[in-house]
């Protein structure tokens, strides 16, 4: 698997760091890195999770893989992790996935700042932890790679979903700056945005009681990707030097949208919302 131009490991493979690991897009980039020669800490908050993606991995590649507990909003956990990835590796981690993330929803008046800190803590701070962690580490190698999990709805700025948008937003910024700020060290940068995937973000998400099932109806059945199609298309995006991976129809849709008239994409967006409403009744 090639990571980067100027430098690979030694044996051309990546050692990598996945935080939400134990389900969803997490579980598809440890399986995919380990189809493709990689070893992978599986980190996630619940060890049982990432213990049955290890068993996955083993079963199905034989590669090495290593479960570690890891609540990614917690800085103290984070920097831990930092430091027993590359001692359990035995290698310097060369590639670090952010992915860990929550859902949550409801009307911005409506939404409890308990709710808010609790969606911060793992969505943005989960990141920022990340990097800010590794980030040293890949300088002194002289090497890295960083793949910050964000979302379409950190552009498409959807009714009804204000924290999680500005979490989402707020990553995808942060990979835009830090994929300039990094390049000159050799550190490659990708953020994935995408829109409906089937995991159990919903199921496991704080969402107003009339939306939690369709909203899990639309993740599991509706999607024009699987996670394994987005964590592929991630991986090779990074290794193409791509800074942004937008892996669906509807998500490059708005993409375009929202960056040729964004006045015109919010007043559309504003008209839209009473339909929206309709239909969730």
């Amino acid at each position: 698997m090639r990571l980067f131009k100027k430098k690979r490991t030694p044996s051309h493979k990546a050692y990598a760091v996945v935080t939400g690991a134990g389900s969803g897009i997490g579980r598809s980039f440890s399986l995919e890195l380990a189809r493709r020669g990689g070893e992978v800490i599986c980190a996630d908050i619940n060890l049982a999770a990432a213990e049955e993606t290890v068993k996955l991995i083993q079963a199905e590649t034989g590669q090495k893989a290593y479960a570690i507990v890891c609540d990614v909003g917690d800085k103290t956990a984070v920097q831990a992790l930092s430091e027993q990835a590359e001692k359990v590796l035995n290698h310097p981690v060369t590639l670090l996935i952010n992915n860990a993330g929550v859902g949550l929803g409801g009307k911005f008046d409506e939404v409890s700042l308990d709710d808010w800190q609790w969606c911060m803590h793992v969505n943005l701070w989960g990141v920022i932890h990340g990097c800010h962690f590794f980030v040293p580490k890949f300088k002194k190698q002289g090497y890295g790679a960083i793949i910050n999990v964000a979302s379409a709805a950190g552009y498409t700025a959807a009714p009804e979903m204000t924290a999680y948008n500005v979490t989402k937003s707020s990553v995808l910024a942060l990979s835009e700056t830090l994929s300039a700020e990094l390049y000159p060290d050799n550190i490659r940068v990708n953020v994935l945005c995408p829109t409906l995937v089937p995991t159990n973000i919903m199921k496991n998400g704080r969402l107003p009681k009339q939306y939690s099932g369709k909203a899990d109806d639309l993740l599991q059945n509706h999607a024009f990707v699987t996670s394994d199609q987005v964590a592929q298309k991630t991986l090779n995006n990074l290794d193409a030097g791509k800074l942004y991976t937008i892996p669906q129809p509807d998500a490059k849709l708005f993409w375009l949208m929202k960056r040729a008239s964004p006045a015109l994409y919010a007043k559309m967006l504003g008209m839209g919302y009473p339909l929206f409403k309709k239909f969730v009744k």
